[in-house]
């Protein structure tokens, strides 16, 4: 078909027209996504207003990362502009999500001066899946309260600790698993929370008050309360009004429950357990808890100047 009307541009005319080189159009003139309106009695192609629209939408669609297929389908309507939008959009964010997680763990590395094999592991460990995480979490659990009697609530507690790294994590909640991670699968910590668990089910095996349920975190709650107050009012631990905190918080005249609390506290005075939890906040995306660790130094110490009372 020849047509020489002056309303059809030449191939140059067109480039000129949509700013795009002639190279790229005759690209898509070849691949027949902008076939010729007609050529020139010298065989050139000609293109019409047609054509510039075409052409406009061919190079939205390609900025906006659709491929040869997608374009072809959208031109020929096999397809609509909306659909394929929609599955791109679900495309592209899961490329953000991973661009993002990349970021973190670089971010990371660079943060700890990684080398090689740590990098490897730090990737490793972002990349887990949620029930991958859990794992580690529930592996953890179950060998810390391995056969022995404990509080249920701290059990039921441990073994269903939520760890929701987000899948565009930021490079601070990467970090806080991967020492969570690296913490939960370390046999000194496992072995110092073991040992905080056999506390408890010797306590709970005594009887009394320490068998109910909750007795261990009603404990922390009285450490807060009754130590804790007396750590912010200055009372200092060698006092008379120390040893008073010690009879209200343990009870008066047992020495040798004294001495096994504090032989408990000074394996680790709740140190262990609270950057177990300032970790989870922080990858949960949650506000981190209050330290309490200045509460049980104070009750070591009281409990150290007072060890010979009774």
């Amino acid at each position: 078909m020849s047509d020489t009307s002056p309303d059809l541009l030449t191939i140059g005319q067109l480039s000129a027209r949509a700013g795009m080189p002639v190279r790229t159009i005759r690209y898509w003139s070849d691949i027949g996504a902008l076939p010729p309106h007609g050529r020139s009695s010298g065989g050139y192609r000609l293109y019409d207003a047609a054509s510039v629209a075409r052409l406009e939408l061919i190079r939205t669609l390609r900025e906006l990362g659709l491929g040869l297929d997608d374009v072809h389908r959208v031109l020929e309507r096999e397809t609509t502009v909306a659909a394929v939008a929609a599955v791109h959009v679900e495309a592209l964010d899961a490329q953000i999500r991973t661009l993002r997680l990349r970021r973190a763990v670089l971010s990371t590395v660079a943060a700890r001066q990684s080398g090689t094999e740590e990098m490897t592991l730090l990737n490793k460990l972002a990349r887990l899946s949620a029930q991958e995480r859990r794992t580690i979490i529930e592996d953890f659990a179950n060998e810390v309260f391995a056969d022995l009697d404990t509080d249920p609530q701290i059990k039921e507690h441990m073994q269903h600790t939520k760890v929701d790294l987000p899948d565009d994590p930021t490079p601070a909640q990467v970090d806080a698993w991967v020492e969570l991670a690296e913490l939960v699968q370390d046999p000194g910590f496992r072995q110092r929370m073991r040992g905080v668990v056999e506390f408890n089910a010797q306590g709970r095996a005594a009887g009394g008050p320490a068998a109910e349920p909750g007795a261990y975190t009603w404990f922390a709650k009285k450490v807060t309360l009754l130590a804790g107050d007396a750590r912010q009012r200055g009372v200092t631990p060698g006092s008379p009004e120390a040893e008073e905190v010690l009879d209200r918080l343990l009870g008066p005249g047992d020495p040798v429950r004294r001495a096994e609390v504090l032989r408990r506290l000074e394996s680790d005075p709740d140190s262990d357990a609270e950057r177990y939890r300032r970790l989870l906040a922080v990858i949960n995306g949650e506000e981190p808890p209050h330290s309490h660790t200045p509460d049980y130094v104070w009750l070591i110490e009281a409990l150290r100047a007072h060890h010979h009372t009774h």
